[in-house]
């Protein structure tokens, strides 16, 4: 083709590369998560990438446009597909689909790749991995406190003990306050949905960018503006004040005493809505049983901040918060933010059933997590490198049978190996070993050949040895951890060779 005529590469916009080193990094987290969650008693499930559109339904992230907010085609039949943008909806529809084979309360975890039709930015990916866990079938708020629980260990058999907190509130604390300022009934969903979602970003935005999102709208750095909620004045500052309350019982304090205060003081909010009340004693339960639990205000805490964005949250609704401060964009100092979070949704399952089934879970973010043990040094992310493979030189084209030979002599004993394939001379294979990471070379020319031996030279000594060398002529004479041995003996000095530096 001419240079004209050849395609650009190019990464599609919001969707990453991930190279080795982050994919074994990551999936040493991912292991402790899944080991965190069987510990409970979770089982892994996997549902596919792609779901009917109308298993989404009114949850897709924009209720307006079928094709925005997710990616949506017709299949050959028209009907229309869209890939997940999340794991709970289809969660849902696997347990209405096995409903009567599924032992209940069902325990379950999933890990994979969900996709959002989204603006891509900074740390905003179109295509991004979760790790959920859920119980379905556990109307109980001991689920929802279970859950809790579950989250915080999670975060402390990664490392980070004492830089997270799970904040936890309640979907019916807010919706009594929107009664009370007038927000109640089916024709004001889509207001209370801004409202919801303005809330959400409270962390990120503060109380002055909330306070747009709840009246006429706010103008982000870009110049694209967001249509706020159109609440009055009365209205904003009543939400303001409630998601302004905050939970510090002291060391040492009666806690019991304190929690009646602290709710006591969420019940003025609601009012008369018994709703708002209901919500407010199951938050009060939660805490209860998570203090009766050994978790206390540090590491589980009642927050009313926290809302969750999504519409098909029905009660209890929780986030895990990392504490430690990073800087952003700007220069400042400010919190790492929410890695995961989930809640209570026990409209979602019945969807597709006559009966309402109660299903409570959360959600990992793997991919700001694992950027959050990136920051901490975690050895869990910042562990060596896995090395490279054994690779065997090819310094006789025509021979190259007998060098195959030699690497599937490696291969049948589990080592680690590959037969060099290009075209290039003997430097230019060595320097190719160490791009690969290769801790060990097999060489064999003509003269090795005839005698049945081939030399084993280990780069990682070589390396070391080296840096004492003064010049060419001593590296020469000297042939640093390089050996000769019958070709019988390669797989054994190559093993031993390899245990000396990775046990």
């Amino acid at each position: 083709m001419a240079k004209a005529d050849t395609l650009k590469p190019r990464l599609p916009r919001g969707f990453p590369d991930r190279t080795e080193a982050d994919l074994l990094a990551q999936g040493r987290m991912l292991d402790t998560i899944r080991q965190t969650f069987e510990l409970y008693g979770f089982e892994a499930l996997e549902t596919p990438f792609v779901e009917y559109t109308e298993a989404l339904g009114k949850f897709l992230p924009d209720l307006d446009r079928p094709n925005e907010g997710v990616f949506s085609f017709q299949d050959d039949d028209e009907q229309w597909l869209s890939l997940r943008y999340d794991l709970t909806a289809p969660l849902a529809r696997h347990v209405a689909e096995n409903f009567d084979a599924i032992s209940k309360p069902y325990r379950s975890y999933r890990a994979g790749y969900v996709f959002r039709n989204e603006k891509p930015g900074p740390g905003r990916f179109r295509q991004f991995m979760q790790f959920d866990a859920d119980i379905v079938g556990a109307a109980s708020v001991a689920a929802d406190a279970e859950t809790c629980m579950l989250m915080a260990d999670t975060l402390e058999r990664l490392g980070l003990a004492g830089q997270y907190v799970v904040k936890v509130n309640n979907r019916k604390v807010l919706d009594g306050v929107m009664e009370a300022i007038g927000l109640a009934g089916p024709d004001k969903a889509g207001q209370r949905l801004t409202v919801l979602r303005a809330i959400d970003k409270l962390d990120r935005l503060g109380a002055d960018g909330v306070r747009l999102l709840l009246g006429p709208g706010r103008k982000d750095e870009s110049g694209d503006f967001t249509k706020g909620a159109g609440l009055g004045d009365d209205a904003i500052e009543r939400i303001l004040a409630y998601v302004g309350f905050e939970a510090s019982p002291h060391d040492g304090a009666d806690r019991m005493a304190f929690w009646e205060k602290f709710f006591g003081s969420w019940q003025a909010v609601v009012g008369t809505s018994e709703t708002g009340r209901e919500g407010i004693a199951e938050l009060h339960a939660i805490m209860r049983l998570c203090e009766a639990a050994g978790y206390g205000h540090d590491r589980v805490r009642a927050d009313p901040s926290v809302v969750r964005g999504l519409e098909y949250y029905t009660g209890p609704v929780y986030e895990a918060e990392l504490t430690f401060p990073v800087t952003n964009e700007d220069g400042q100092t400010v919190r790492f933010g929410s890695v995961a979070g989930g809640g209570r949704y026990d409209g979602l399952v019945g969807r597709f059933r006559s009966e309402p089934v109660p299903a409570t879970g959360f959600s990992i973010g793997v991919s700001r997590l694992f950027s959050a043990l990136r920051l901490t040094k975690s050895p869990l992310v910042e562990g060596a490198a896995k090395p490279g493979p054994v690779v065997v030189l090819v310094l006789d084209r025509e021979n190259i049978a007998e060098y195959q030979a030699l690497v599937a002599r490696l291969r049948s004993e589990n080592i680690r190996a590959e037969l060099y394939l290009g075209a290039a001379g003997m430097k230019a294979q060595m320097k190719y070993a160490d791009r690969r990471r290769a801790p060990v070379v097999v060489i064999q020319g003509s003269n090795e050949r005839e005698a049945g031996e081939v030399q084993i030279k280990d780069l990682i000594e070589g390396a070391r040895a080296a840096e004492a060398i003064a010049s060419n002529a001593e590296w020469k004479a000297a042939r640093p951890a390089q050996v000769s041995v019958p070709v019988e003996r390669m797989v054994e000095t190559v093993r031993e060779t390899l245990a000396r530096h990775f046990g």
